[in-house]
């Protein structure tokens, strides 16, 4: 395993450099660091991480075998994570815990649960390749307590495959700084515009709902207010 050096300049900025900055620090572990982070945090996406790994195993900077080694057993690990929650509180109860932390959307939770209703175990193979669904599989897996010696025989086999073909991807650009700069560039660009829109939707659907409950607290008092004229105009009568 290769380590490199902390004051390496890696000359790339965004989630590219954020990347960069781990692997400069941790070497081939930190590719399973940032990929256990992505399995759990979506904004960062893997299309980001394992195709510079690659292009720095092609650098001759990091190794190739480690780097799909550990990008797979971090995939496992964080599925792992989501399975248990599954299993251990129920597909709703994990949905409303996990729309909490308003990093995932509610519809994206529901796909990710009717992908595995309509294609059964075969699903969580399939959908490791599948951005979108690719994290949010293991949820319904564990909460139909699907098998777990078979639950991690498909997430490994599916991510291997695809952390395999990004790592490749990045490999074959080889010393081709700058064509992986704007690649990578053009993602980074994707990812902020979806964590905007996000936020803008936390933003309005926030606004919403306090006009929702100012309008239902106006309409309890207002109902409230007349409830106690009619009461009076009984008593007086």
């Amino acid at each position: 395993m290769t380590l490199l050096a902390a004051t390496a300049d890696h000359g790339f900025t965004g989630l590219t450099g954020f990347a960069a900055d781990i692997l400069t620090a941790l070497g081939e572990f930190g590719v399973g660091v940032l990929v256990f982070i992505e399995v759990l945090v979506p904004p960062i996406p893997s299309e980001v991480i394992l195709p510079f790994a690659g292009y720095l195993s092609q650098a001759g900077e990091l190794e190739l075998g480690w780097l799909i080694a550990w990008s797979t057993v971090a995939s496992l690990a964080g599925a792992l994570v989501l399975y248990w929650l599954g299993a251990a509180v129920g597909m709703r109860r994990a949905v409303d815990l996990i729309v909490r932390t308003r990093l995932v959307s509610r519809t994206d939770l529901e796909r990710g649960a009717e992908w595995f209703t309509r294609h059964g175990a075969w699903s969580v193979l399939v959908g490791r390749v599948i951005p979108g669904v690719r994290s949010l599989i293991s949820i319904p897996a564990g909460a139909a307590r699907m098998s777990l010696p078979r639950f991690c025989l498909y997430t490994v086999l599916g991510s291997g495959v695809w952390n395999t073909f990004l790592i490749g991807v990045g490999a074959a650009l080889g010393t081709q700084h700058e064509l992986l700069d704007q690649y990578l560039g053009y993602v980074d660009l994707v990812v902020y515009a979806a964590i905007a829109l996000g936020l803008a939707t936390l933003v309005v659907r926030r606004y919403l709902e306090h006009r929702r409950a100012r309008a239902d607290t106006d309409e309890t008092a207002r109902a409230s207010v007349e409830a106690a004229a009619v009461a009076e105009v009984d008593r007086t009568r």
